[in-house]
Protein backbone atom coordinates (compact mmCIF):
# COMPACT_ATOMS: atom_id res chain seq x y z
CA UNK A 1 0.00 0.00 0.00
CA UNK A 2 1.61 3.38 -0.93
CA UNK A 3 2.00 5.48 2.38
CA UNK A 4 0.14 8.39 0.89
CA UNK A 5 -2.93 5.73 1.59
CA UNK A 6 -1.40 4.56 4.36
CA UNK A 7 -1.11 7.59 6.64
CA UNK A 8 -4.47 8.29 6.69
CA UNK A 9 -5.51 4.60 7.68
CA UNK A 10 -3.11 4.66 10.53
CA UNK A 11 -4.34 8.08 11.87
CA UNK A 12 -7.45 6.93 11.66
CA UNK A 13 -7.04 3.65 13.52
CA UNK A 14 -5.32 5.46 16.49
CA UNK A 15 -8.21 7.71 16.52
CA UNK A 16 -10.85 5.62 16.85
CA UNK A 17 -8.92 3.39 19.56
CA UNK A 18 -9.22 6.55 21.69
CA UNK A 19 -7.86 5.79 25.59
CA UNK A 20 -7.94 1.76 25.42
CA UNK A 21 -4.89 -0.64 25.90
CA UNK A 22 -5.25 -1.35 21.98
CA UNK A 23 -4.09 2.09 21.24
CA UNK A 24 -0.93 1.78 23.09
CA UNK A 25 -0.46 -1.51 21.02
CA UNK A 26 -1.33 0.18 17.79
CA UNK A 27 0.95 3.27 18.70
CA UNK A 28 4.10 0.88 19.05
CA UNK A 29 3.59 -1.05 15.79
CA UNK A 30 3.36 2.08 13.76
CA UNK A 31 6.13 3.83 15.91
CA UNK A 32 8.60 2.26 14.26
CA UNK A 33 9.28 5.32 11.67
CA UNK A 34 7.19 8.21 11.50
CA UNK A 35 10.13 10.38 10.09
CA UNK A 36 8.50 10.28 6.70
CA UNK A 37 4.91 11.19 8.51
CA UNK A 38 3.79 13.89 10.30
CA UNK A 39 0.29 13.68 12.03
CA UNK A 40 -1.36 13.87 15.64
CA UNK A 41 -0.34 10.18 16.61
CA UNK A 42 3.37 11.10 15.18
CA UNK A 43 3.66 14.54 17.56
CA UNK A 44 2.13 12.86 20.47
CA UNK A 45 4.75 10.16 20.69
CA UNK A 46 7.54 12.16 19.85
CA UNK A 47 6.33 14.75 22.61
CA UNK A 48 6.32 11.95 25.30
CA UNK A 49 9.98 11.00 24.05
CA UNK A 50 11.11 14.82 24.64
CA UNK A 51 8.72 14.50 28.11
CA UNK A 52 10.69 11.63 29.01
CA UNK A 53 14.23 12.71 28.01
CA UNK A 54 13.72 16.12 30.51
CA UNK A 55 12.72 13.78 33.60
CA UNK A 56 15.80 11.37 32.54
CA UNK A 57 17.84 14.38 32.69
CA UNK A 58 16.41 16.11 35.72
CA UNK A 59 17.02 12.87 37.48
CA UNK A 60 20.32 12.48 36.32
CA UNK A 61 20.87 16.61 37.65
CA UNK A 62 19.89 15.18 41.18
CA UNK A 63 22.06 12.00 41.22
CA UNK A 64 24.63 14.06 40.09
CA UNK A 65 24.24 16.77 43.01
CA UNK A 66 24.31 13.79 45.86
CA UNK A 67 27.07 12.27 44.30
CA UNK A 68 29.13 15.11 44.35
CA UNK A 69 28.02 16.15 48.11
CA UNK A 70 29.45 12.76 49.47
CA UNK A 71 25.85 11.31 49.93
CA UNK A 72 25.44 7.35 49.45
CA UNK A 73 22.52 6.50 47.34
CA UNK A 74 20.54 3.47 48.04
CA UNK A 75 18.93 1.37 45.22
CA UNK A 76 15.40 2.23 46.46
CA UNK A 77 16.45 5.99 46.54
CA UNK A 78 17.91 5.75 42.80
CA UNK A 79 14.98 3.82 41.39
CA UNK A 80 12.59 6.13 43.02
CA UNK A 81 14.56 9.61 41.59
CA UNK A 82 14.70 7.60 38.03
CA UNK A 83 11.27 6.55 37.73
CA UNK A 84 9.65 9.44 38.48
CA UNK A 85 8.25 12.11 35.90
CA UNK A 86 6.77 14.87 37.02
CA UNK A 87 8.62 17.79 36.85
CA UNK A 88 7.51 19.30 39.66
CA UNK A 89 8.36 16.77 41.52
CA UNK A 90 11.92 16.20 39.92
CA UNK A 91 12.82 20.13 40.40
CA UNK A 92 11.96 20.21 44.22
CA UNK A 93 14.09 17.16 44.78
CA UNK A 94 16.90 19.25 42.78
CA UNK A 95 16.26 22.27 45.54
CA UNK A 96 16.30 19.87 48.22
CA UNK A 97 19.03 17.55 47.00
CA UNK A 98 21.59 20.85 47.59
CA UNK A 99 20.32 21.29 51.40
CA UNK A 100 19.90 17.91 52.23
CA UNK A 101 22.13 15.59 54.87
CA UNK A 102 21.13 12.03 53.67
CA UNK A 103 19.43 10.86 49.70
CA UNK A 104 16.20 9.79 51.16
CA UNK A 105 15.73 13.12 52.87
CA UNK A 106 14.80 14.91 49.35
CA UNK A 107 12.48 11.90 48.83
CA UNK A 108 10.54 13.56 51.77
CA UNK A 109 8.02 15.34 51.33
CA UNK A 110 7.97 18.84 53.69
CA UNK A 111 5.95 19.24 56.55
CA UNK A 112 3.75 21.93 57.14
CA UNK A 113 4.70 24.76 58.95
CA UNK A 114 8.25 24.31 58.26
CA UNK A 115 9.65 26.93 55.54
CA UNK A 116 11.10 26.40 52.25
CA UNK A 117 14.62 27.49 51.71
CA UNK A 118 15.35 29.92 49.60
CA UNK A 119 15.90 27.44 46.91
CA UNK A 120 13.22 25.18 47.17
CA UNK A 121 10.82 28.52 46.81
Amino acid sequence: MPEDDADPIIEFVAQGLVDSPARKLWRNLVAVDLSFYTSFIAEEIHDEGRAEGRAQGLAEVILFVLEKRGLAVSDEVRERITAADGPETLHGWIARSVTATTAAEILTPRQKGVRATPMER
